[in-house]
């Protein structure tokens, strides 16, 4: 009986520390300014050092009793948990406000007395270098979270991007950006610039964006003088060919052009020859040939044929009569020839 009781109380205590252990893990380290001169003020109008914490999760978390230090010594493994927690700096209980529900945040004060009030910590922290901070659990030998904070100005505090932990996902806030006791923003008021200067810090993309710019217009540059270029050289090519083999467009209008001023000058030398041609005759001629040329008729037929009336006298009956009948000449009875009008004299 004994033994079950000490199996179930042992299997308890495990499942309870599992629990405590998830729950642990949604605390974290949101934001911290070590060089606090006109930035967040305590209830007693003074300007300190400040931690703020935050509960990732979606449930409430009770954090009193959790402690906070700046000595990396506690790192050592095999320092007794009495002497870790001689050097840390507990977050007291009675205070309501260290019950943290989803998403909410709580700031604690560092480089103060206990005795001023459930927020401010012992917690030893020195602006002018690098500040190593960790939050431990209630035994203070489980390490929840930690943060490295470089060396920053008056009234800048180190924020956390994301809630995965990642020392690269914090970045220097500007005193204008600060945001104490609530989320972290990172896009309010950050202008494109500063923006690239976090996320490229060495300047290699920009560099390489700079570079890329310069090629691209380059080839830009290539593509439109060689384009010109073929263009010139076509119309060069194009004006030799025109000047050295012009192009004569053989059309059936000049071929008649040709045609009837050949004519036209024959019969005009033919006149000037014989000057048998009265001056008259060959602007007629001329007008002839300009009217063929304007109605397009040369060389066309018209089809129709004209017949003119010529008086032959072929039906003439006196014509018929003395063509097919000869004179009779009067002969006697004998065969003689009588004479007949003038013979008779």
């Amino acid at each position: 009986m004994n033994k079950l009781v000490l199996l179930l109380g042992g299997l308890l205590f495990v499942s309870t520390s599992k629990v405590h252990a998830q729950m642990d893990a949604s605390i974290k380290l949101n934001e911290v300014m070590t060089n606090n001169e006109a930035s967040l003020q305590d209830e007693y109008g003074q300007q300190k050092a400040w931690i703020e914490i935050e509960n990732i999760s979606h449930s409430t978390y009770n954090i009193r009793g959790m402690y906070l230090t700046t000595d990396r010594s506690v790192l050592d493994k095999s320092m007794s948990v009495p002497e870790r927690i001689k050097r840390m700096s507990m977050i007291p209980n009675g205070d309501a406000r260290t019950s943290l529900s989803g998403r909410q945040h709580l700031v604690l004060f560092c480089n103060s007395q206990p005795n001023l009030g459930t927020l401010h910590l012992s917690v030893n922290v020195d602006p002018s270098r690098p500040v190593w901070v960790a939050l431990y659990n209630g035994n203070a030998t489980q390490l929840i979270d930690s943060i490295t904070v470089p060396v920053l100005a008056a009234n800048q505090s180190y924020a956390r991007i994301a809630n995965n932990g990642n020392a690269s996902d914090w970045e220097v806030k500007s005193g204008d950006r600060v945001t104490p006791s609530i989320a972290n923003i990172t896009t309010v008021n950050e202008s494109k610039i500063d923006k690239f200067k976090r996320e490229d810090p060495h300047g290699f993309a920009m560099a390489i964006m700079a570079m890329g710019i310069v090629f691209l217009c380059l080839a830009l540059l290539w593509i439109f003088f060689t384009l010109f270029g073929m263009f010139m050289r076509h119309q060069e090519t194009a004006k030799k060919v025109i000047n050295q083999q012009p192009i004569k467009p053989i059309t059936k209008t000049v071929e008649k052009t040709i045609e009837i001023g050949h004519k036209t000058g024959v019969i005009l030398q033919e006149g000037l020859n014989t000057k048998g041609i009265d001056r008259e005759i060959y602007m007629a001629v001329i007008g002839l040939a300009l009217r063929q040329y304007e109605d397009d008729i040369h060389d066309v037929e018209s089809g129709v044929i004209t017949i003119k009336p010529k008086d032959t006298g072929w039906d003439d009956e006196y014509s018929q009569m003395t063509h097919l009948h000869e004179p009779v000449m009067p002969t006697s009875h004998l065969g003689q020839h009588i004479p007949t009008g003038p013979e008779l004299k």
